[in-house]
């Protein structure tokens, strides 16, 4: 595929992490001008929890009763002593919240919590399992919302640096929002966006498009992932999430606190609400010294230029989130691109 060439130098920023490993893998930014720059935002969303919430975790572990699930990456990501979630006996690895339901089912002499960590994409799935505790009255699970929201996340991000010129709109999550949850870009800061899937290809025809509507100054939101997205998205999804969540203020690793963009149980659900249960701290970002996670979310910064990247922190060995997650820049960088 031959690419438009841009009339000035651009810069867009994919916003998913399946898109960010898959623009490694496939050796994108080798392909493209010098003048085209592509980088990595905050697609991630075990990158984007605050640092210290593997340090409450284990301060919660300390009680023998209490059982903690959650998705892979999240466990391997070190608190500020270096200890991981994955280490501890009490800790469970699962694919679904529905799996820590069961066990909370099984186990009624425990406390299971279940780190709900993830964007749109997952927080339906979340919603089903709240729901069916409720319905089952289940008195021994708990829910630790680390829930986050698309748009607020964006808003921030070109408030904080509006010459990105493009967004690459991340595949999952407008399955869910559709369309119409990315058109604020174009319609209110002029920014094009273009729902991408997840193939070299897809890719490839995103960036073009984005190349295109920016050299005729036509900003506009165009979808690439009509096998999946929807111009209204899921209802049913969304419907679920509005059920049993609402927006609240949420603290993300390299963009600070952000009104409306994390996600809580309502009135009805708050018996399982971990926070209030357990009566857990606020999250904190306090990164590793050196660690240049935060800069690499925001695209301030490339993995590369990051001083521990290849030295210290490595895919065996991660320092922060973005070297530890499958979908992280670091780690997509370390394996496919850079080499020091």
């Amino acid at each position: 595929m031959l690419l438009n060439k841009p009339k000035r130098k651009i810069k867009l920023m994919e916003i998913c992490g399946t898109h960010t490993m898959s623009i490694a893998q496939n050796g994108i930014r080798s392909l493209l001008e010098e003048n085209i720059e592509l980088v990595s935002g905050p697609g991630c969303p075990v990158c984007v929890t605050p640092s210290n919430i593997i340090d409450i975790c284990l301060e919660l572990l300390k009680e023998p009763n209490i059982v903690i699930f959650s998705y892979g990456d999240m466990l391997r990501v070190p608190g500020s002593k270096g200890k991981r979630l994955f280490q501890h006996k009490q800790v469970k690895m699962c694919l679904s919240p529905l799996e820590a339901l069961d066990y909370a089912k099984e186990n009624p002499n425990k406390q299971i919590i279940f780190l709900g960590v993830g964007f749109e994409t997952t927080t339906p799935g979340s919603a089903i399992c709240i729901l069916e505790a409720y319905k089952q009255n289940i008195k021994n699970f708990f829910f630790y919302s680390l829930l986050k929201r698309t748009e607020p996340a964006l808003r921030t991000l070109l408030k904080d640096d509006p010459d990105i010129d493009g967004f690459i709109c991340p595949g999952h999550v407008a399955c869910i929002l559709g369309e119409q949850g990315f058109q604020f870009l174009s319609k209110e800061y002029h920014k094009p966006g273009v729902i991408s899937g997840f193939e070299a290809e897809d890719i490839l025809c995103s960036i073009n498009l984005l190349i295109d509507m920016i050299n005729q100054d036509t900003p506009a939101i165009k979808n690439t992932y009509q096998r999946a997205v929807r111009y209204n998205g899921n209802q049913k999804a969304l419907s679920l999430i509005h059920d049993v969540f609402e927006p609240e203020t949420s603290l993300w690793k390299g963009l600070g606190n952000i009104e409306k963009s994390g996600l809580k149980l309502k009135d009805t659900y708050s018996q399982f609400d971990a926070k209030i249960y357990f009566q857990l701290p606020l999250p904190e970002n306090k990164e590793p010294k050196g660690c240049q996670c935060a800069n690499i979310l925001t695209g301030k910064k490339k993995p590369i230029e990051c001083p521990l990247f290849q030295k210290i922190c490595t895919p065996q060995n991660p320092i922060g989130p973005c070297m530890v997650s499958s979908e992280g820049a670091c780690a997509a960088s370390f394996m496919y691109e850079e080499r020091l």
